[in-house]
């Protein structure tokens, strides 16, 4: 009975959520602070859930210029968890036919997210210059998850070259967002749910990953991002079993 309840109030909210949004964007569609905005919102749905939301964020962090945000990527439940760690002047990545998904396709465009043609690789090639041309000239940070997909309880997939060659040609740094597991650890007919805890890791400068050693610096990243996961879980973990 409580999943049921939950995952009406969960559809309800977002419905809500998604409409009000659509029509806040109208009267500033493709705005900087859109995202950020309607994020605040989604952040408050795991509420709903049972699930308590930390996030952590270094000074290193705090006030920092446009750059490109990595995250790992598990389940559905990102959308409601990883909102609470969206930052003022942050789009997203996603694939273009998310624009046509009723009521959240049109929030998601409108909110100014990238979307991108991820069937056409000539396309998605082009986007990473259109990408990187609209921060140095918008200014924004890009949230990518560069996985390519959800994990699903698969631990952090390899991570693609995508997000890491967006951020060499607009000249900014990454942060890796690394998320606490919560594949499994969200059950719908559970009242309490724990804890799940973000946490951003300080920027890397990627000057001097030039193309020959890309790859090297992409792994670096994944083991550094991989350790603090599993680190995170671990301490949410504890935190749930108290």
């Amino acid at each position: 009975m409580l999943a049921v309840l939950r995952v009406f109030l969960m559809t309800l909210a977002l419905v809500i959520i998604c409409t009000i949004s659509i029509f806040y964007c109208l009267l500033r569609p493709f705005h900087r602070d859109n995202v950020y905005h309607t994020a605040r919102f989604l952040g408050k749905i795991p509420k709903l859930l049972g699930v308590e939301i930390e996030v952590r964020i270094p000074e290193s962090v705090k006030n920092i210029g446009p750059v490109v945000w990595l995250s790992n990527h598990q389940n559905s439940y990102d959308l409601f968890t990883v909102a609470n760690a969206v930052l003022p002047g942050t789009v997203s990545v996603g694939k273009k036919s998310l624009k046509w998904i009723p009521i959240f396709g049109q929030m998601y465009w409108l909110t100014g997210n990238i979307l991108i043609d991820r069937q056409n690789s000539n396309k998605a090639m082009g986007t990473i210059q259109l990408t990187a041309d609209k921060i140095k000239r918008d200014k924004i940070s890009i949230w990518m998850f560069p996985e390519g997909t959800r994990s699903r309880g698969r631990g952090l997939l390899p991570l693609k070259t995508g997000a890491f060659r967006t951020a060499i040609q607009a000249g900014v740094p990454v942060v890796p967002v690394c998320t606490s597991n919560q594949h499994g650890t969200i059950q719908l007919n559970r009242w309490d749910n724990g804890k799940i805890i973000i946490e951003f890791l300080d920027p890397i400068d990627l000057n001097d990953a030039k193309r020959e050693n890309l790859r090297s610096t992409v792994n670096e990243v994944h083991k550094l991002m991989s350790n603090k996961i599993e680190q995170l879980s671990i301490e949410a973990a504890a935190y749930h079993n108290k």
